[in-house]
């Protein structure tokens, strides 16, 4: 029963940081879906324009670096209790899962665009590409 009680215990700080960078990465996650029906509407120009607002989130970084690695402790702490480890799991899952989306999709046609400053011919597939990803990995998260 101490053990348990123990293990509780230490779990609490672990839990506390994975839920703060978790709810952290979910904010802008959220408002890149929540623009989207505006965004997709865009003139080339507006949309080019419009996308300097995301300058220095790569900042954000650090915050889905601190989900993903106490996600993974928490999954690895929690191995003894079925339920708390299965759940830690399915999270970590979708933290991996999003940024398997983000490299996979995101990050080429930032890559393609200059970080959204060079216009390609086919920006307009480049942007879809770019918005549907984020899409996908906001609803990942839900």
């Amino acid at each position: 029963m101490f053990e348990i009680e123990r293990e509780n215990m230490e779990l609490k700080p672990i839990r506390f940081f994975s839920l703060l960078f978790t709810a952290l990465v979910f904010a802008p996650s959220m408002a890149h879906l929540l623009e989207l029906p505006n965004k997709l509407g865009l003139t080339r120009d507006e949309y080019f324009t419009v996308q300097q607002i995301y300058y220095g989130w790569a900042l954000l970084g650090f915050v889905i670096a601190g989900a993903l690695f106490s996600t993974l402790v928490l999954t690895f702490m929690s191995r003894r209790a079925k339920k708390r480890f299965v759940l830690s799991l399915i999270a970590l899952l979708a933290i991996i899962g999003t940024q398997v989306l983000f490299w996979v999709f995101t990050y080429p046609a930032n890559r393609q665009t200059n970080n959204w400053i060079m216009i390609p011919a086919n920006w307009e597939s480049l942007r879809a590409q770019w918005e549907y990803s984020h899409a996908a990995g906001a609803t990942s998260r839900i």
